[in-house]
Formats: C-alpha cells, structure tokens, sequence
C-alpha cells in the first residue's frame, strides 16, 4: 500500500511538469512561422540556380530549423535559424561584413533571408574547396569525414522525398551513396 500511494505521488508530480512541456511544445511549433517565408528566401538565395535552390531545401529539410530557433550542442555551440547556421561561424561572419558578432546571431536567428544566404556561402565555400557536390554536403554539416558522409546520405534521403528521385535531372549523380 505504502508503494502504491509512493508511485501514485510520483506519478501526481510528473502530471504538471508534463503539462508544461506539452504547452512549451505547442508555443515553439505555434511560433514557428509560415514555410512560404523560408521557401522565399532559398529562392532567392539560389539566385535561379535550380540545383542550388534544391540543395539548400535538402540542407533545411535535414536541419529543420525554424525562424528563431536557437538550438545547443553537445560542445556549447548553437545552431540558428532554419537552415541551422552553427554559432561557430559567427565571428567569422562578423569580421567578414565588419557588423558586430551579437547582429551576426541575431540575423541568423530571426533574418531567414539572411540565414539562407549564409547557408548558401557555406555551403558554396566548401564546393569550392571540395571540389565534390557531396563532399561540400558534409562539409556544412561537419568536419569530420564519417559525419559528413552521414549527413550527407540523410541529406540525399531528404532531397529524394521532396524531388524524387531523378532530383537533379536526368545525369543526375546518383543520391544512395554520396562520394566520399
């Protein structure tokens, strides 16, 4: 009996804490803005480059970040906005268009244009680098080699539900194995 009223009190405890997470979830999706702002922003990031533009939805799709998400890391970094932009590349950002690191963060989290835009010089930058449409894919993701070729498979995953799978035409690379 005295196990019983011990779980049942428990059980009487946890009931509030659930009902205040249950109602922080339903503010953070109910403030999640409409998709049609984001899309307009990888739009016009992809400046008419279809294949970019399709890139940066696989990028978002895998990310799922939202206008304002603010989003902590295992090693004490973020990722802002909905393309989740990590906080490491802000003072890079910063020192690059002479602003000040705090708007830099800020841009990132609330401006989905100017997220979208940062995704789309990372992600540039590091096919540029790369040399390999896959490759940059795991790049913005992680430095590290086994990351990137997960993230980069998840990515193609994405971009497969969204597209298809002839997502970039018909010589399209194919989506199941992403170069290394």
């Amino acid at each position: 009996m005295a196990v019983a009223w011990i779980a049942d009190r428990r059980c009487a405890c946890l009931i509030p804490l659930l009902l205040m997470l249950l109602s922080w979830c339903e503010a953070a999706s109910a403030a999640r803005p409409p998709e049609p702002e984001v899309a307009r922003c990888i739009r016009q990031a992809a400046r008419g480059q279809l294949w970019l533009e399709k890139t940066l939805w696989g990028l978002r799709d895998q990310e799922a970040g939202w206008i304002g998400s603010e989003i902590l890391n295992r090693d004490g970094s973020h990722d802002l906005g909905p393309l989740q932009i990590n906080s490491w590349w802000v003072p890079r950002i910063a020192a690059l268009i002479a602003r000040r690191e705090g708007e830099v963060r800020r841009w990132l989290r609330f401006d989905p244009c100017f997220n979208a835009e940062v995704a789309r010089w990372i992600f540039l930058d590091a096919l540029k680098m790369s040399g390999n449409y896959w490759k940059a894919v795991g790049i913005y993701h992680s430095p590290n080699g086994i990351r990137q070729r997960r993230y980069a498979a998840l990515v193609a995953v994405h971009l497969q539900r969204r597209f298809g799978t002839n997502v970039f035409g018909r010589r399209a690379v194919t989506l199941a194995r992403p170069v290394p």
